[in-house]
């Protein structure tokens, strides 16, 4: 092997007691900087992923990858058939009616605003996991035809929210809130908001914060009453079999529907997020990738003072017919061995913390403001490939200058005082 030699030396150099103890700290100190700037970039790129990953699940879970609406919104009529022949375009799995309503909800002198989704529940759970992610009481009272009379509040029509609207509006299952429209009746007086009790039958917790501050679920006959809106829904929500399809196949979905309708899909209405995610796992791969700069900074120093020390050494291994090439790559075989040593320790450390991480969810976050509760992570062998070649480059690119100044040391000009 036509390195086994510069290698040999190499390690004979890492393992060998040091006339000066500084010189073997510094390459610890080189090791340690490599090992935490990996680590901590595996760490980071992982919370990134995590992020990412749950976000889009649980916005994917908690809505429809399509919706279809009315470009003059004036809400869907004789909607039956058009479900009907929608639902068996290719490629659509589900489809579910909805009307969409902001109302104010309101328990005593608590209130909120709320968006409204009115629904038929078989259909809503082909298309969202939100009603299947309820903590306490049931959607079974959302059931077409179910009565709601010998409840604690009477015949009132049954309603479901989110974990966070309940908390700031105070209320358990069965308590009784007004929700109010903001579509009143014209009347002599002016517009009247149009109201209506309802009754709690549920509460969901799908740990993402804009649906359980901001969506509550009733009865699609319940809404169509309460705005006066007989048998009208204002959207066709669907899932299909290819969720990054969305763009292609909301365009065959209008094509189908007819004029006057258009579609929204998932990517178009999360773009900006997705978009700023992705610019941030960018900018936080360049930042931390500092930490790895400065261990290289460590290892330039480190072969530097080695050179220093180890210049009788070369001076006399050039003596016996070493070539200067030969020492150059003995420095840069040491550079790659503490880059290698440091590299391997950190993909280690940094996926044990970002297994443990995921595993156990103990760094809490607070859902106002990051729309998710635990810090999630998720480790990718990809990420690791990329951070261990971003190591071992910069490190090596830090070899090159000591490696050269030990190759054009003169034996006769270092041993001359020996």
């Amino acid at each position: 092997m036509p390195l086994r030699f510069e290698l040999f030396i190499a390690m004979r150099y890492l393992r060998a007691k040091r006339r000066q103890a500084v010189v073997g700290l510094v390459t610890l100190i080189s090791v340690a900087g490599v090992a935490a700037g990996v680590a901590a970039l595996v760490v980071a790129l992982a919370v990134t992923n995590g992020m990412r990953r749950d976000l889009q699940d649980r916005l994917l879970g908690s809505s429809a990858h399509i919706d279809l609406m009315q470009v003059r919104n004036t809400g869907i009529r004789d909607w039956r058939p058009l479900l009907e022949r929608l639902r068996r375009l290719p490629h659509v799995t589900a489809a579910a009616p909805g009307m969409y309503e902001q109302v104010m909800v309101s328990h005593g002198p608590r209130a909120g605003f709320s968006m409204l989704k009115a629904i038929i529940p078989a259909d809503e759970r082909r298309v969202s996991d939100l009603l299947g992610m309820i903590t306490s009481g049931s959607a079974t009272d959302l059931e077409p035809g179910v009565s709601t009379v010998g409840s604690p509040t009477g015949a009132l029509p049954p309603l479901v929210v989110g974990k966070d609207l309940a908390e700031s509006l105070g209320v358990v299952v069965g308590d009784s809130v007004m929700v109010t429209s903001p579509q009143g009746a014209l009347t002599p007086m002016g517009i009247i908001p149009r109201f209506q009790p309802f009754r709690v039958a549920g509460i969901y917790h799908s740990g993402f914060y804009q649906y359980d501050s901001a969506m509550a679920f009733v009865r699609l006959s319940d809404a169509q009453r309460l705005f006066s809106e007989p048998d009208v829904i204002t959207v066709i929500s669907f899932k299909i079999d290819n969720l990054y399809d969305a763009v292609e196949r909301g365009r065959e979905i209008e094509k189908a529907a007819g004029p006057g309708y258009q579609t929204t899909n998932w990517m178009d209405v999360n773009r900006e997020l997705f978009r700023a995610m992705a610019l941030e796992r960018t900018v936080t791969f360049i930042i931390i990738s500092l930490i790895v700069l400065v261990a290289a900074l460590n290892i330039l120093i480190a072969l530097t003072m080695m050179v220093m020390e180890k210049t009788r050494d070369i001076a006399v291994l050039m003596s016996f017919g070493v070539q200067a090439q030969q020492v150059r790559r003995i420095f840069l075989m040491q550079g790659l061995l503490i880059s290698v040593l440091g590299t391997a320790v950190g993909l280690v450390v940094g996926y044990i913390a970002s297994w443990a991480g995921g595993h156990y969810h103990f760094i809490p976050l607070s859902a106002e403001v990051y729309s998710i509760d635990t810090l999630p992570f998720a480790p990718d062998w990809r990420d690791g490939l990329l951070v261990a070649a971003v190591s071992i480059g910069v490190s090596l690119l830090a070899t090159l200058y000591p490696s050269s100044t030990a190759a054009r040391i003169l034996p006769a000009e270092a041993l001359r005082y020996e």
